[in-house]
């Protein structure tokens, strides 16, 4: 617990909560391998004191002291730019400087094998482009390495303080070492993106989700063709004018009169039932709700669909309203009745409002809708006369009254009785 606790506190040193995905996993990286840096420079040294070569513990420790060093700096200043750099470099020299005071490659060991993280480094915390001078610089310092070996080989054979063994040991420690910490970090940054890739795909996927609700949402208060509309031009300002269309208008009767003997509760629950049901025969027959007022529903056909039947369907919707309404709510005395006006014609539909937007219809005929049903009666489906011209051969009328709408004057109205037989 200890370990796993003190490997998450470095690897998560210096990093600030509004660094990014790509910066928190090269600042993780990087701590990491200085802190492994740090532990396996201790580690060698040991070992080469133990198998018997004497050496100065000088260039390790001055190694240790300036990765402590930097770090330091690097939390108090907050300088990451500075902090990568400073390391790369020290990556990336050191082992030469120690390899050079102990010898040369067959000495050494080839320790020179360390300054890889440097390139490798380069290219999990700067990028891919970034890294190649720092793979040339690390080729080049081998390059001159070798070039001193070999102008100075004969004479580092005869002053050689390193036995045969202990040489092909720590060859086979440093191939070990850095071949396992170039694997480690290279698994953990992959590790770490396929994480963080999950996560962006289930964050992405919860998007989606909310994306669907919205829609959802948005297809329960708008028509389709406008939510589609809005979603694709928000600025854009909606307004229709449609040629013909079949508005109703519905109000249960003397609703006020029996909300009186009900509690708040059961108010909303019963229109909340009426409601629901209106709005499933609507789905059914094509025909959009528009809105709902008090006890008041009104919808509307031939809006952005079907502009052939849309009539019939309004007709075939008032004709289910009405009798859903003495089906399935007959429990209540004394029994609900429904007042239905249709009027058929043009109209302007669109949304008013921009935050809490709503989508309406206006223009005459909505308004002789709206009359019909207000100075209709019970159970009586009133429809104006273009209404029943298109219905005539398909639905069956009782004879026209004269009925005065207030603000329109004297109309002839159609009372629907059934569907044609």
């Amino acid at each position: 617990m200890f370990s796993e606790g003190f490997l998450f506190r470095l690897r998560c040193a210096g990093i600030e909560p509004d660094d990014d995905v790509d910066t928190q996993l090269s600042k993780q990286l990087l701590m990491l391998a200085t802190g492994l840096a740090s532990a396996a420079t201790s580690a060698w040294l040991a070992l080469y004191w133990w198998l018997g070569p004497q050496f100065s513990a000088t260039w390790p420790y001055l190694f240790q002291l300036a990765l402590a060093a930097n770090v330091l700096i690097y939390i108090a200043r907050r300088d990451f730019a500075y902090f990568r750099i400073s390391q790369l470099l020290l990556f990336l020299f050191t082992p030469f400087a120690i390899q050079w005071s102990i010898g040369g490659f067959y000495d050494a060991s080839g320790i020179v094998l360390w300054g890889l993280l440097a390139p490798i480094g380069a290219i999990l915390y700067l990028g891919v482009r970034e890294s190649l001078p720092w793979f040339f610089a690390w080729g080049f310092l081998v390059a001159l390495s070798a070039v001193f070996d070999y102008l100075l080989a004969e004479s580092a054979l005869v002053t050689s303080r390193v036995p045969p063994r202990t040489s092909v040991v720590f060859f086979a420690l440093n191939f070990l070492a850095v071949g396992g910490m170039v694997y480690f970090l290279l698994r953990h940054a992959i590790s770490e993106k396929r994480r963080i890739q999950r996560q962006l795909e289930e964050t992405l996927g919860q998007l989606r989700e909310e994306e669907r609700r919205a829609e959802r949402l948005l297809l329960n208060v708008l028509p389709e063709p406008i939510s589609h509309r809005l979603k694709e031009k928000p600025a854009e300002i909606i307004a229709d004018r449609i040629e013909e269309a079949s508005v109703l208008f519905a109000d249960v009767v003397d609703f006020t009169r029996l909300a009186n003997h009900l509690s708040p509760r059961e108010v909303f629950d019963l229109l909340n039932q009426i409601f629901t049901a209106f709005d499933e025969l609507a789905e059914r027959h094509g025909v959009e709700r528009i809105k709902t007022i008090g006890d008041g529903y009104m919808a509307a056909s031939g809006l952005y669909g079907d502009q052939d039947g849309h009539v019939r369907a309004v007709a075939k919707l008032a004709l289910e309203m009405q009798r859903i309404l003495a089906k399935d709510f007959s429990v209540y005395t004394p029994p609900l009745s429904i007042k239905i006006g249709i009027a058929t014609g043009p109209v302007l539909a669109g949304i008013i409002g921009k935050k809490k937007f709503i989508y309406d219809l206006w223009g005459d005929t909505v308004n002789v809708a709206s009359r019909l049903c207000t100075e209709g009666m019970a159970n009586v489906i009133f429809c104006n006369e273009t209404t029943w011209q298109r219905l005539q051969g398909q639905m069956r009328f009782g004879p026209p009254r004269q009925l005065f709408l207030k603000g329109i004057g004297e109309v002839r109205a159609y009372p629907l009785l059934a569907q044609a037989d």
